[in-house]
């Protein structure tokens, strides 16, 4: 049996889509049920090591006043 990366299997899946196509991906993955969640989890790990400390900042004050924002409830929906 192959030992598969996750990680790199997420990656090769979504590397030659147009930047439209990487929107529609994370947008239907959004509200989907949770086996879309580790692919969220690794473009978040991209968007993550790619940032400067302010982003990385400026992420965490986001997930931060969300999560004390919306009551604690894990399917609030972020409001934009």
């Amino acid at each position: 049996m192959q030992n598969l990366d996750l990680r790199q299997a997420i990656v090769n899946r979504i590397q030659s889509n147009s930047k439209n196509e990487i929107h529609e991906t994370i947008s239907d993955s959004c509200d989907a049920d949770e086996r879309a969640l580790p692919g969220l989890g690794v473009l978040f790990e991209i968007i993550w090591k790619d940032s400067d400390e302010n982003q990385q900042a400026e992420m965490v004050n986001t997930l931060y006043a969300h999560l004390h924002n919306s009551g604690n409830t894990a399917d609030a929906s972020p409001s934009f």
